[in-house]
């Protein structure tokens, strides 16, 4: 089975002057274009190939890297609008569309969005959307507190902060929770931080307290292994430079050096 929009393994069939076909099962043989024909593409030769339509709606594969999949979240420019929706550079050729109606709000030419990829089941043309809500769940399906997650920031609220979770779920980074400021667009990682009584996902960039501060304490003793013991970060340091290095909060940092103080791994100094 082909699923469009998406890579699939295929199996070269014939070759041409104006491309190699594959075997697309019951869909029929799928070209690929010369220009993406290498030498190393022979009959027999099994291929990891993305598959998209053409203007003609026809089954087309290529060896360009999309920069979304269908059920996938991405962040993508408008390349252009007209009276079908905006269009959007994925990396292929072909832009993707967004018809008004799955517009959160007006998209205008040069601007970035999140949006979400999926098959229209009247068109069945691939298409994205930025009413998010629409097409992603959010309802926990099978996480757990403190699981790790990858998030990509999509919303901002007086709360805090909308993500997408793994391109399938929304979630909530509270403002209290977000020690640095994220910017719509962003990827960044993170953790489950509670599952609600009706199931809404909150969400943190940071383990709990307990958990993040042996680790942490652990990271920093490897950059010291690596940095001949030396480490200028301390509680006094700003907290951009503790983030730009550790990836956590000053209070945090603050914590773990607690830690392997009182355990008498380190020595604090006020010598340069």
């Amino acid at each position: 089975m082909i699923a469009l929009g998406r890579y699939n393994q295929l199996t070269v069939v014939k070759l041409t002057d104006f491309g190699i076909f594959l075997d697309g099962g019951k869909f029929g043989n799928i070209l690929l274009p010369k220009r993406y024909v290498t030498e190393d593409m022979k009959l027999g030769s099994r291929l990891n190939l993305f598959i998209h339509l053409d203007s003609d709606d026809s089954m087309i594969a290529t060896t360009l890297t999309p920069k979304a999949q269908v059920g996938e979240c991405a962040y993508l420019q408008v390349k252009d609008v007209n009276q079908a929706g905006a269009f959007l550079d994925w990396g292929l050729a072909k832009d993707l569309l967004v018809p008004y109606g799955e517009q959160q709000q007006p998209m205008q030419l040069g601007q970035s969005y999140v949006v979400c990829l999926y098959l229209d089941s009247y068109t069945g043309r691939i298409t994205a959307s930025s009413r998010l809500n629409r097409h992603l769940e959010e309802r926990a399906t099978g996480f757990k507190v403190q699981q790790s997650v990858d998030l990509l920031i999509c919303g901002k609220s007086e709360m805090g902060y909308k993500a997408v979770i793994n391109h399938t779920h929304l979630g909530l980074i509270f403002r209290d929770e977000a020690f640095k400021p994220l910017q719509y667009g962003e990827r960044v990682s993170g953790f489950i931080k509670h599952i609600r009584p009706d199931k809404k996902i909150d969400l943190s960039l940071q383990k709990k307290s307990s958990d993040a501060k042996s680790d942490l304490a652990e990271a920093i003793m490897q950059y010291l292994q690596q940095h001949n013991g030396i480490c200028h970060l301390t509680d006094k340091s700003d907290p951009d430079d503790i983030y730009k290095v550790f990836n956590v909060s000053k209070g945090n940092y603050k914590n773990a050096l607690s830690l392997l103080y009182k355990q008498r791994r380190i020595v604090i100094t006020t010598e340069k």
